[in-house]
């Protein structure tokens, strides 16, 4: 097996949502700059996008996913996310946390939904083999994996944004850890931190 590589998108100030997140809004109000970089720069949900990510954010990101090979989100992101269109756009199945586990969805559509993380990460870590396991948003899913000791890289990436409010991506959090770091990328839009996480 390969490693189990979490990673989100903050604000500075901490947020990974603003207010009223979910399937209307996405990332919530004023959530849509913390991906910028994702993006390629600017963009709405009114006013509909592109994805022309670029330059360094690409290469962040293209480095990233080429060891992917499943993934676990949570049923927030899943949703909010509007499913993706209904085709799972990740390498690999992608697990899906959730207690809603009878809406289950086609098994082309590349999703499984799984109602605890021990068995979303043994699945996903089934599914990939030889190959790394993403561990993605919710904030609540990352804190998760984290408390619980199963995530060997940490990978933060920070838009140059204060959102004041929104959910937080260590709310609550009360575990004293060490990471180290791996990698630094920096663009415009994000500044993006490989963490090991030392156990």
């Amino acid at each position: 097996m390969g490693k189990v590589i979490a990673s989100i998108t903050t604000s500075v100030d901490g947020y990974v949502t603003g207010p009223d997140d979910g399937p209307q809004y996405g990332l919530g109000r004023g959530g849509e700059r913390l991906h910028y970089w994702v993006m390629g720069g600017p963009w709405s949900y009114e006013g509909g996008h592109d994805f022309a990510m670029h330059g360094t954010d690409k290469e962040f990101y293209d480095e990233l996913v080429s060891t992917m090979a499943s993934g676990v989100v949570g049923r927030g992101m899943y949703d909010a996310a509007g499913a993706w269109g209904g085709t799972n756009p990740f390498p690999g199945t992608l697990f899906v946390l959730t207690h809603r586990t009878a809406d289950q969805p086609a098994a082309e559509t590349g999703f499984q939904f799984v109602s605890d993380l021990d068995t979303a990460l043994a699945q996903a870590a089934e599914a990939a083999g030889d190959g790394d396991v993403a561990v993605g948003g919710g904030a609540d899913v990352i804190r998760q994996a984290l408390a619980a000791g199963k995530v060997d890289e940490l990978v933060i990436s920070t838009a140059p944004v204060i959102l004041g409010a929104g959910k937080r991506l260590f709310e609550g959090f009360d575990r004293d850890m060490d990471l180290e770091v791996v990698k630094v990328y920096s663009s415009p839009y994000a500044t993006h931190v490989r963490y090991k996480v030392t156990k």
